[in-house]
């Protein structure tokens, strides 16, 4: 009984297979993809034979897909695909149109041009509105439009240049966004044997809309940067109206020349200094110039104690203290220097010499001597963090030290909390 049962099954298993075969064999195969080839006598522009092969294939797709593999219209559709491409490709004419059927059918069109064609292109680039600095780095990124124009009407048909436009603009817009994102071009061609191509480039936005300059030195009078001021504000002002995301990109180049033309100051040549400029592209960039040089040190320091009591060594008319620093770089650790300090509260001064050495990035100790009062003074300091120091000093003259904690709120003003034996007090110092 159960042989019987697996028989009719069996029976019944072979039945079903053969039916799905014979309506397999029955059902005719379709066309399911079209691939297009465009093949021309001579030469045929890079540009312009992607954009032929993509049309092809559209219309291709719309005539064969789903058709029947084996080809019995294919001679039809390739005349259809003829007499469409013989009348749209103005400058070429359709010389023959094959259709190769399968699941995966391939159309291939073949073109001669006419007799006038591109046999060179001039390129002539003009860049919107940007200064001559900024123009100069724009024609550098775009060097390469003169190939994309080349490779999309050299060996082109003249009376084809219309209609292939699409393509070329296409083209452009691949190379700027690879290039130079931060602007858009518009072009016209006059076409010709000697073909003339007239690209101006514009800005996209967002733009610099205004500049905010810093210049500061740790080696010299702030005050004495003033002169340089106007000088650098022009140059940081060109990139007004200039692309934010391109400044950025060539931030470093704009860094570099901004410090180079300062530099190249007599007075910045005579004294030996160097400038670091760092930009932050923004529509509201900020600027920061720093100028010092590597063989002199002239600065101007300014402080006031406040709540410390007058005693045995110290007078309230002393609270006040101003402090010319003159320098020369023995080496890249070793400073001489000079100062001349003045309490012009009870208009005293003295004048000092000294020896400062800095031991790493971070600490240093100085020795100095009073011409005026005949005693040495030590020094010592160490840097805790990026704003933050500590500092010791010791007199001979009074045996006494004085020890301070000292806080850069910005470039031009500090806070310190100095102690000595007897007391603590504060004591505001200015950068001038």
């Amino acid at each position: 009984m159960h042989d019987k049962t697996w028989y009719a099954r069996l029976v019944l298993l072979l039945c079903v297979a053969l039916s799905i075969s014979f309506a397999g064999r029955g059902e005719a195969a379709r066309i399911e993809t079209v691939e297009a080839h465009i093949t021309a006598a001579g030469s045929l522009p890079k540009v312009v034979e992607a954009r032929m092969a993509e049309s092809v294939r559209v219309i291709g797709e719309q005539l064969l897909l789903g058709k029947d593999a084996e080809g019995e219209a294919a001679a039809e559709e390739a005349t259809l695909i003829g007499e469409v491409f013989d009348k749209v490709l103005v400058g070429y004419t359709v010389s023959h149109v094959t259709v190769t059927p399968g699941v995966n059918a391939v159309v291939t069109v073949g073109l001669l041009p006419w007799a006038d064609r591109v046999h060179s292109v001039k390129l002539h680039l003009e860049v919107e509105g940007m200064p001559p600095a900024v123009e100069t780095l724009v024609k550098a990124d775009a060097a390469g439009l003169g190939k994309v124009f080349e490779d999309g009407l050299l060996g082109l048909p003249v009376a084809a240049a219309d209609w292939t436009n699409g393509a070329v603009k296409h083209a452009v817009n691949d190379y700027l966004a690879e290039n130079l994102p931060e602007f858009r071009a518009d072009f016209d061609i006059a076409a010709g044997e000697e073909a003339e191509v007239r690209v101006v480039l514009y800005p996209r936005l967002p733009v610099v809309r205004t500049t905010d300059l810093s210049m500061r030195s740790d080696t010299m009078p702030n005050f004495a940067l003033l002169s340089h001021r106007e000088q650098m504000q022009r140059m940081v002002d060109t990139l007004v109206g200039v692309p934010v995301a391109f400044v950025a990109r060539h931030k470093a180049a704009f860094e570099t020349n901004f410090a180079e033309a300062l530099d190249g100051e007599s007075d910045f040549r005579a004294l030996r200094m160097k400038t670091q400029v760092s930009l932050v592209p923004a529509e509201c960039m900020e600027v920061m110039s720093r100028s010092d040089s590597a063989r002199y040190r002239a600065r101007l320091t300014g402080w006031l104690d406040i709540g410390r009591a007058a005693g045995e060594h110290h007078k309230r008319e002393e609270d006040l203290l101003f402090r010319m620093h003159f320098g020369w770089m023995a080496s890249a650790h070793d400073e001489l220097f000079f100062h001349v300090n003045v309490h012009p509260q009870d208009v005293d001064w003295w004048t000092e010499v000294g020896y400062e050495r800095h031991i790493g990035s971070r600490a240093l100790i100085s020795l100095r001597y009073d011409l005026d009062k005949k005693h040495m003074i030590f020094g010592a300091q160490y840097q805790l963090a990026p704003n933050w120091s500590l500092r010791y000093e010791y007199r001979t003259a009074d045996e006494a030290g004085e020890a301070a904690l000292r806080f850069r709120v910005h470039d031009f003003l500090s806070l310190e909390y100095a102690a000595n034996k007897d007391a603590g007090w504060l004591r505001l110092l200015g950068d001038f």
